[in-house]
Parts: structure tokens; sequence; C-alpha cells
């Protein structure tokens, strides 16, 4: 390989380079996406006593914007500083399963990501609570006693 080649990463279906396999990495808005599902999700679980998938969807959501991180440097001070000021209050209570300090960690969290969003430039973006869950199949009470499933 020449100075000037890029390493190449072999696949089962192609070589690709790794200018390619960037390009492949889901967008901010795509990330973004999910971490809205994974957060209302958390909120559901929690508030409906399933504190364990609620912790899950915490962490899933903590995941995604570490990643993002990672792909979108630009963002990096506003994402630590979400990280530590508004999502860790939130896993707090989650662990502590204590509703009265997680629905205000969590109302105070959402209005941090929507500061930030005018911070960085999108104000038009405003996340709020969804009606219902974003996963409407999956059980947000507490889980069954031994003998109940």
């Amino acid at each position: 390989m020449s100075e000037h080649e890029e390493p190449r990463i072999r696949t089962s279906h192609a070589d690709l380079s790794l200018s390619e396999v960037g390009t492949l990495l889901p967008g901010t808005g795509q990330v973004m996406s999910r971490v809205s599902h994974l957060w209302g999700t958390c909120w559901y679980a929690a508030h409906g006593g399933n504190w364990d998938l609620g912790s899950f969807y915490f962490r899933r959501t903590r995941s995604e914007l570490r990643a993002l991180i990672l792909t979108r440097p630009k963002y990096s001070e506003q994402l630590r500083r979400f990280e530590s000021n508004g999502l860790e209050p939130v896993g707090r209570a989650l662990l502590a399963k204590d509703l009265a300090a997680f629905k205000e960690a969590f109302y105070e969290a959402v209005e941090q990501a929507n500061a930030f969003h005018v911070e960085t430039g999108y104000p038009y973006i405003r996340w709020r609570l969804p009606d219902r869950s974003p996963e409407a199949g999956l059980d947000f009470g507490p889980p069954p006693a031994r003998g109940e499933i």
C-alpha cells in the first residue's frame, strides 16, 4: 500500500476504504431519533414501576450519546455536560427506585436537552414526552412475582 492509499477493510461482501466505512455511520439525526425512542421508553418503564427496564433504556440512551461524542466531536462538550448534569441524576433516581426524584431529574434533563438544541443552532428541535410509549408492546409494570408467570 502506498502512503497515499487508504487502508481497506474486508467484509464478507466488499472491500471498503475507511472513508467509505465512515459514510456508513449513522448521522446525528438518526442517532437522536433512537435516543428519543429510548428516552421515552425509559420514562414509561420507570413510571410503570419496572425499574430494571427503565435502567436498561437509560443505559442504552447514554450509550448512544457517548457514541455520538466520538462520531460528532463538535457536540462533545454539550454531550459531556448533558451526561453529567442531565443524565446522571436520572440514573441515580432509577437505581434508588425513587419516582419523585426520577420525574424531577427527567424533566430537568429534557429542559437541558432542549436548551442544548438552541445552543447548537437547532432551536426548532424540542423534545417532549410522547403520549404513549414508543415500545407499546412492553410490560411496563413491575416484574411478576414467582409463580405469577
